[in-house]
């Protein structure tokens, strides 16, 4: 990370220097991490960012107060899922209020990219309507690439929970994309 520390809280917090120093450390180890996951959930570059910058933030001014600093990789994932989800929430009100002539501008292109982008945006759909806990287990495991036992890490769940919620959010976005699949068997 660039810089003390104690910048990115704005020189709200005093910690001592040692403890910075880990902090810094531990950060370093997962500079990606917060980034991707706030991605996974927001889809918007400069989003993602502000995101993640946020819950650097908050992991930094809380970082004293953490008890178990081997599962920090596992609370800066919970910090920044809850900050990405409160932002897209936050998007939908305001997006809701906005007028319909603020509607994005229609995909061009080829006809097969056209098709890709439009399942892309369809898996999204049915990966969004997932409960939450199902949704993070699939984001990390198939979209961030992390294997099963860093993903039951990360969200400091049994090993049986995390492949249970694998499957229930596998089988739910399966049958919610059947007729995609379908529509493929006939091409």
């Amino acid at each position: 990370m660039n810089g003390d520390a104690a910048q990115l809280a704005g020189g709200f917090v005093t910690v001592d220097r040692t403890l910075e120093q880990e902090f810094e450390a531990r950060l370093k180890e997962s500079s990606t991490l917060a980034f991707r996951v706030a991605y996974s959930v927001l889809r918007q570059k400069q989003d993602a960012e502000d995101v993640a910058q946020e819950a650097f933030v908050r992991a930094y001014r809380s970082f004293a107060r953490l008890r178990d600093r081997e599962r920090f990789r596992a609370w800066l994932v919970r910090i920044t899922w809850r900050l990405a989800l409160d932002r897209r929430r936050g998007d939908k009100r305001r997006t809701a209020r906005e007028d319909a002539s603020d509607a994005p501008e229609a995909v061009v292109g080829a006809e097969a990219d056209l098709v890709a982008r439009e399942r892309a945006l369809l898996l999204w759909q049915a990966i969004d309507a997932l409960p939450e806990k199902l949704r993070v287990a699939i984001v990390l495991a198939s979209l961030e690439g992390h294997d099963v036992d860093e993903v039951a890490r990360l969200l400091a769940l049994p090993l049986g929970t995390v492949k249970s919620r694998l499957f229930a959010a596998r089988q739910k976005l399966r049958e919610s994309l059947q007729w995609m699949q379908n529509e493929t068997a006939k091409r």
